[in-house]
């Protein structure tokens, strides 16, 4: 009787040891923030990718806010080409009404300049 007592003890003990140890893995918010989280299997063996997914994220992150800075320097350099463009066609519009010839007679008389149109046809040379 012994004897067999013993050997259901040790079939007893050797399917307890042959039976996973059950960690408790609770998701505890104590447990992450008391830095125990990192010290689990998973974290460790997975710390490379976790550094590098952070990396990226932080690249990702000032991609972004680089791409946003020159997309505002772009609205700002359009607004500003449109300013000039009016500016240059109301220059243009008044250089072309100053250099008409009845414009240019006006001012020659009101300046008081001695100066009298050509009587006589221009003359075209051609090549």
């Amino acid at each position: 009787m012994m004897e067999e007592a013993e050997i259901n003890n040790e079939l007893v003990d050797q399917k307890v040891r042959s039976l996973p140890l059950r960690k408790e893995k609770k998701f505890a918010v104590g447990r992450i923030l008391g830095g125990d989280i990192l010290k689990e299997d998973f974290m460790l063996k997975q710390s490379k990718l976790i550094i590098l997914i952070a990396f990226l994220f932080i690249l990702f992150i000032s991609n972004r806010y680089s791409c946003l800075k020159k997309l505002t320097e772009i609205d700002r350099l359009r607004t500003e080409l449109k300013d000039i463009k009016y500016e240059n066609l109301v220059i243009s519009a008044e250089l072309t009404s100053d250099s008409k010839q009845s414009q240019i007679e006006d001012l020659v008389k009101a300046k008081g300049l001695n100066l009298s149109g050509a009587r006589s046809p221009v003359y075209v040379i051609r090549k």
